[in-house]
């Protein structure tokens, strides 16, 4: 490669489709599109936008996409390879004018011989005809000649090599541009997969017509390892989502991937596309909507990537940044606890804070978020840009396809040693003038308060997950609350933030009640294994 005109790593983001399939992680179709945006701004090349034929809902958010954000960047479609299955997703991509249909099948022993129950012979045609398919159908489109079309042998890392050869030299003959290796279960170390890649592009004979693509997953925490390595053999491709979500223990962190070959660019000599700074503020969105808290010591993002406590390490800094940080907080557009304004700033000086962090408010939601910022100035003795992206982050989403059913008027808890935690809550209903009291007992001021909002609700949630954390430091720190229930064998999640955590614990355990009220009639989703 050259160092001069270092390759181009097309960056597949797989968060809305292999991201959502994290325990807990569904997304609504308003949610997809807000995150598929922030994508876009970041600057992938290619959105996996979903599985379409799971079920109407998905396929009506890939169509959704790809309406949209499809002239802008490549929108794909994941299908088995199943007539059925490639038809779905072509009807949900086709009026993207970027689309791609992402075609899989299993070729390990074990998934031949347990799941598939088909011989070498029976893969090898049912890839060939697929492809095919998949490619006659995208030909029909008169603009189409040579379509975008992605093949994974699924379960690739434990595939006998030579039959891995096979399925992708016929697959490439019958129409695909992209091959990904997928390692499904995480199996392979970095030589390992390394050497799969080396061995692809030693014995396919026509794998320079295609692009080898990687998709890696984290059973033994060698996702990105091994990306990276199938990087270094030669792939192009990498497909990872933000923050790392998926099944089990997740895929690839784009934000690591992404990271690694910026700052090691000396090493791997090659490049992305990505708008680094919008990474931080990318990987917050996808932990609210999601629900899933970034871990502290987390890679790029976590809240500690750029904090220095050792003593030795902090003298180093004020000599000198590079010392102990080899990369910017500015690099990837990482918010720490900057002291910022107080209760006597005006409209503008806020409304410049809020725009340099990132984001644009409609005014009604502008005008909330300041109010806010304003009575907190009251609660608190500093306020930090954390706590005004919290302020924001609570708000982001207001016109998504959730409705708040009911809305929290008050909460009175009684608690303390030898007493019986007791606690009335006071709930508005939409469309009902009256508002709703109740009280309960439980085993402790909360648990008394998610009781009571059961009665008053009628929905009978079962508390799956709990976490109260501070967004900044000091003893009058914003408290965020995030819970996690059960309604009929499904999870729905919650956020709530004040500086009062018992409020913020009974806000965020209010929006999980109002999910689950919002989706009357959850839809059954296909849950095919895949890459």
């Amino acid at each position: 490669m050259s160092a001069t005109q270092p390759d181009t790593i097309t960056i597949f983001d797989t968060t809305l489709r292999d991201g959502e399939q994290s325990p807990g992680c569904s997304m609504n179709s308003a949610e997809k599109l807000e995150i598929a945006k922030s994508l876009v701004e970041l600057g992938v090349d290619v959105i996996e936008a979903g599985f379409p034929i799971a079920s109407p809902d998905d396929f009506e958010a890939v169509r959704t996409i790809a309406r949209e954000f499809g002239n802008r960047t490549v929108i794909c479609g994941l299908a088995r390879c199943r007539k059925e299955d490639i038809d779905r997703a072509w009807e949900a991509l086709k009026e993207a004018e970027k689309c791609r249909i992402h075609v899989f099948l299993a070729t390990s022993p074990i998934h031949r011989e347990f799941k598939l129950k088909m011989a070498e012979d029976q893969i090898l045609k049912s890839t060939v005809e697929m492809v095919k398919y998949t490619r006659d159908l995208m030909c029909s489109r008169s603009d189409i000649t040579t379509p975008n079309l992605e093949f994974s042998p699924e379960d690739a890392a434990r595939t006998e090599l030579d039959f891995l050869c096979q399925v992708v030299e016929k697959a490439i003959d019958a129409g695909a541009t992209t091959v990904n290796i997928p390692d499904t279960v995480g199996y392979a170390t970095p030589l390992h997969f390394k050497h799969c890649i080396e061995y692809l592009k030693a014995n396919v004979s026509n794998i320079n017509k295609a692009v080898i693509s990687t998709h890696c997953h984290n059973d033994l925490g060698l996702a990105v390892a091994n990306s990276l390595a199938g990087v270094e053999a030669g792939a192009r491709q990498v497909e990872c989502t933000i923050n790392g979500l998926g099944e089990r223990a997740g895929n690839a962190a784009l934000e690591e991937i992404v990271m690694a070959i910026r700052t090691r660019g000396d090493f791997y000599g090659v490049k992305t596309n990505i708008n680094t700074p919008k990474l931080f503020p990318i990987s917050r969105l996808v932990s609210r909507i999601t629900g899933m808290t970034v871990q502290r010591n987390k890679a790029i993002v976590g809240q500690n990537a750029f904090a220095h406590e050792a003593g030795i390490h902090q003298h180093g800094m004020l000599q000198n940044r590079a010392t102990y940080e080899i990369m910017k907080p500015d690099d990837v557009g990482y918010v720490g606890s900057n002291l910022v304004l107080g209760k006597h700033s005006g409209r503008h000086a806020f409304r410049d804070r809020v725009k340099s962090l990132g984001f644009e408010l409609e005014t009604a939601v502008f005008e909330k978020v300041f109010q806010e910022f304003i009575t907190l100035c009251d609660k608190k003795k500093d306020v930090y840009d954390s706590d005004i992206i919290a302020l924001i982050e609570s708000h982001i989403g207001e016109k998504s396809d959730v409705t708040d059913r009911w809305k929290l008027i008050s909460v009175q808890t009684f608690a303390g040693a030898n007493a019986i935690p007791t606690a009335t809550v006071e709930l508005q209903c939409e469309g009902d003038p009256q508002p709703k009291r109740d009280a309960a007992t439980g085993d402790g001021p909360l648990d008394a308060i998610f009781l009571a909002m059961k009665r008053i609700t009628g929905v009978a949630g079962t508390l799956r997950n709990f976490q109260v954390r501070s967004v900044t430091g000091g003893e009058d720190a914003q408290g965020e609350s995030f819970v996690e229930i059960l309604v009929n064998d499904k999870a729905y999640h919650g956020k709530g933030i004040s500086t009062d955590i018992i409020q913020a614990s009974a806000e965020a355990y209010l929006k999980a009640l109002n999910r689950a009220m919002s989706d009357k009639q959850p839809t059954k989703r296909v849950l095919a294994q895949h890459d």
